[in-house]
């Protein structure tokens, strides 16, 4: 398979002319049509060849044809926008017959294990209106079950993967910082101007690799992870001992100051802090 086919497809401008696709601001919509970027993408994903590959937002299908090239074994793509199924349903679905599937729905709303048999591996030029709660979703999903996905290979605005890569005692660390690196080794690969995208966001884009641990970096269960780091960085600028207070938590109890404050504890710090809240 590889390649073969993707010399053969149509380019993207005529597609989005054909179909009418211009961008919509509700969906969420800025298309990347740069062949090289959307294949370097595709690239840092590694060997898919044995991987289903799920593919949040296709659009008119830039990332999807780099995928398909790169011979990944089966790719799912979640689509809402009737336009870009439509599209995607008339050129790509023919070229790549056992390879190709397209899912009309929400990606909020997916019941991702039933999608397809692992190894699963998402990756997306995710909507940046959703991209966030859709990682959380996804990182729960993780949590119950490690296997459940090899890994992500995602675009983020640059703001939302300076959070997510973040180390302790910086402005951009918090929930989502400490969320992910406990579940997933985190990768920031490289950056992607406004130019590149049709029409071009107002932001920088980041591409990151999430790569699902094993087992998390210590254990704690998700809900008490996520109480524990709502409420301390919810007070940030507050010393623990007050930020917790709600909580009932004395960090002393765990050998943390209660003079310290969210920003600089590391992750293995809340995940003790989550134990001791599941223990009271």
């Amino acid at each position: 398979m590889a390649g073969e086919h993707i010399d053969k497809l149509p380019p993207l401008r005529d597609i989005i002319a054909e179909y009418d696709l211009s961008a919509k601001k509700q969906l969420g919509q800025n298309f990347l049509l740069d062949l090289n970027l959307t294949s370097r993408i595709a690239r840092t994903a590694g060997d898919v060849s044995n991987t289903t590959v799920i593919e949040i937002g296709p659009g008119p299908g830039g990332l999807t044809r780099a995928i398909l090239a790169a011979g990944v074994k089966k790719l799912i793509a979640v689509e809402r926008d009737d336009r870009c199924i439509n599209a995607l349903t008339a050129y790509l679905a023919p070229a790549y017959p056992d390879h190709f599937e397209i899912i009309a729905g929400d990606a909020l709303e997916q019941d991702y294990l039933s999608l397809a048999p692992a190894p699963r591996r998402i990756m997306s030029n995710l909507p940046y209106n959703i991209a966030t709660p859709l990682l959380i979703g996804w990182l729960k999903i993780a949590r119950a079950d490690p296997g459940a996905f090899t890994g992500f290979t995602l675009m983020f605005q640059k703001e939302v993967a300076d959070r997510i890569t973040a180390k302790p005692r910086t402005k951009a660390y918090g929930r989502l910082s400490i969320m992910c690196q406990w579940l997933c080794e985190v990768r920031p690969e490289f950056n992607i101007d406004a130019r590149a995208f049709t029409p071009p966001p107002k932001i920088q884009s980041t591409v990151v690799t999430l790569t699902t641990r094993k087992e998390p970096l210590a254990p704690a269960t998700w809900d008490a992870m996520e109480k524990v780091t709502a409420s301390a960085f919810g007070q940030r600028r507050k010393m623990l001992r007050q930020s917790l207070k709600a909580l009932n938590l004395n960090p002393q109890d765990v050998g943390i100051k209660e003079t310290a404050r969210a920003e600089e504890l590391n992750v293995e710090d809340f995940a003790a802090l989550a134990r001791l809240l599941e223990g009271q």
